[in-house]
């Protein structure tokens, strides 16, 4: 008889531990723009989020017995099919958390709808200040940088001279709220930079002569360095202005960087300076090594700007759910994820308790006149670390 419930027992405890490892799946939605113009950055988020979760699970795709399951939903760029999305992953595909989106008017559109749920959003790729800022609630966390990051990057690159900039920028929320944190950057750097002329275009434009007139108009005339600004999504309107010849009225451009096949065109551009969010030759550590020869394996080029996002998003979801012991109850990742560090692939991110904007490093780069290959574009000028990018904390908590 004791032999029996000895037995039993066993036979109960191999139960147990069979229903734990069986534990249910860990349910992420993706909401992203994989149709409409932001499809090649939707791609990349994609990419290397499930690179992300296949190196840091070992190649299992499992984290703490549970089973990690994503879910695609394309939001198209508009904002009322990004709420829909996330309402019906949160309500009928109950999924645990979700991250999203590409586009930052659609981002925003999100937001409240995390906050109904008391589920946690991780923002990313979208950028729009107020993401973090006048339009955030305690369930958002970004991965992605903001506009002030950029910004503050942007400003210290110029240096101390005096500096005339013009902006172009896209006519909706990306752009002003990149124009604005630029001109607040430029503040806080006390720099004797200033942006003297803004000239917003629509997103689908394609003729920008009347644009860089205004442009070069408001600037040819003022004194000491020229420089227009560009802050734009999608194909760069670069080689559209430089093609009408800023340089006759001692005009520099300083477009920022973007995703490769974009900046292809700065190779016209030797020892053009800019600042960027990630290069795939700038970071030294291994997970960024393992994402380069991976990434060129498979896919036969680097790993792009929002290649190094999804990665670092990955990252945050399974540094958060390990500090939680495996659970996912919402409060319990908050508290975890508040003042949290993360490896990504751009090194340490820390999201700041105040407002859950990940704090990242950004880059000072300058164009290659000449590269080994096709994607030898920029080289390192410097990397500017968290302690140099002050970023303001601009929400209402």
């Amino acid at each position: 008889m004791k032999k029996l419930l000895a037995g039993m027992a066993f036979a109960a405890g191999f139960a147990l531990a069979g229903a734990a490892a069986h534990a249910a799946d860990l349910k992420i939605a993706l909401v992203y723009s994989k149709t409409g113009p932001l499809e090649a950055y939707a791609r990349q988020t994609e990419t290397g989020l499930m690179m992300g979760f296949e190196y840091l699970t070992h190649g299992t795709m499992m984290v703490d017995g549970r089973k990690i399951v994503v879910l695609l939903k394309d939001d198209q760029g508009k904002p009322d099919v990004a709420k829909s999305l996330l309402e019906q992953a949160y309500a009928d595909d109950k999924v645990d958390l979700a991250i999203g989106t590409t586009a930052s008017g659609a981002a925003l559109a999100m937001l409240p709808v995390a906050e109904d749920a008391k589920k946690i959003l991780i923002v990313e790729p979208a950028v729009a200040d107020s993401i973090t800022g006048s339009r955030w609630n305690r369930y958002i966390f970004r991965t992605a940088r903001n506009s002030s990051q950029d910004a503050l990057a942007a400003a210290v690159a110029l240096g101390n001279g005096p500096v005339s900039i013009g902006m172009l920028a896209q006519d909706y929320a990306f752009g002003h709220d990149g124009v604005a944190a630029f001109k607040a950057a430029l503040k806080e750097a006390h720099s004797q930079a200033k942006v003297v002329f803004e000239e917003y275009a629509p997103f689908s434009t394609t003729d920008f002569t009347a644009p860089a007139e205004r442009l070069f108009n408001a600037l040819k005339n003022r004194p000491g360095k020229r420089v227009i600004g560009i802050i734009w999504a999608g194909p760069s309107p670069l080689a559209k202005i430089e093609a009408l010849r800023p340089e006759r009225y001692g005009i520099a451009m300083s477009p920022g960087g973007n995703i490769l096949p974009v900046m292809l065109q700065y190779r016209q551009y030797p020892g053009m300076e800019g600042t960027i969010y990630y290069y795939y030759g700038f970071p030294k550590n291994k997970m960024n090594d393992w994402l380069v020869a991976e990434h060129d394996k498979r896919f036969h080029m680097p790993p792009d700007f929002f290649t190094c996002g999804g990665m670092a998003a990955a990252s945050a979801v399974l540094t958060a759910v390990k500090k939680t012991g495996g659970s996912t109850d919402t409060e319990k990742l908050i508290g975890a994820m508040e003042g949290m560090e993360f490896a990504t692939p751009k090194g340490k991110m820390i999201f700041r308790k105040q407002d859950h904007q990940a704090l990242q490093s950004m880059y000072v780069f300058k164009v290659k006149a000449h590269g080994e290959n096709k994607w030898d574009l920029l080289d390192l000028v410097r990397e500017i670390p968290i302690s140099e990018l002050p970023v303001p904390i601009r929400n209402k908590r």
